[in-house]
């Protein structure tokens, strides 16, 4: 598995109904996309109180059940649909540790992102089974509907992900960044 994130910072007096009306619209076309885990259609408001964002965002998270979905969809039209509006942009990618989902995923209203530098010399199969295991500890203590831990060895960072019902605690915590879920694609068994 494959994740990954692309990010359009906007300006502050961007109208953000402008991103909530593309991800209406848009959202349901990704629904039951082969390939797709899930995709988190995310957007952050400058100064909203729950997401404690500095600045406005457009920020979808995906989760590939291989990297040919992946390829597909940054070749396809929907990403050039995407570059065509905002430009093309840096797209972040990790590979997947662990990516576990509860049976109430749909409920997702929130999510927070913590980007972490991997710092030299850790072991990293001890650090892939610490995070796998804190992942999946999110999920079975109803902490989390999504918990994804991925790791990329280019800058050598780890990526946690979490998809959440209830506002995060954390969101103003150095180094988090705390999202609303306008809409969650998923295949139609999930």
């Amino acid at each position: 598995m494959i994740a990954m994130q692309y990010n359009f910072s906007l300006p502050a007096d961007y109208d953000m109904a402008i991103i909530d009306r593309r991800i209406r619209d848009k959202g349901p076309l990704l629904d039951n996309l082969p390939g797709l885990k899930f995709k988190a259609y995310l957007t952050a408001r400058r100064g909203d109180a729950v997401t404690a964002s500095r600045e406005n965002l457009y920020a979808p998270f995906y989760v590939w059940q291989e990297e040919e979905g992946l390829s597909d969809f940054i070749c396809g039209p929907g990403f050039v649909a995407v570059s065509e509006s905002f430009g093309r942009p840096q797209v972040s990618t990790w590979i997947v540790w662990r990516a576990d989902t509860s049976s109430d995923i749909r409920s997702a209203r929130f999510a927070t992102r913590e980007v972490v530098a991997i710092e030299p010399h850790v072991p990293l199969a001890e650090l892939r089974q610490q995070e796998s295991d804190a992942a999946s500890v999110a999920i079975s203590l109803g902490n989390a509907l999504a918990s994804i831990v991925a790791f990329e060895p280019t800058h050598w960072t780890l990526v946690r992900f979490r998809l959440l019902a209830e506002p995060p605690a954390e969101a103003s915590r150095p180094g988090v960044q705390a999202y609303n879920v306008g809409h969650l694609s998923l295949p139609s068994a999930s």
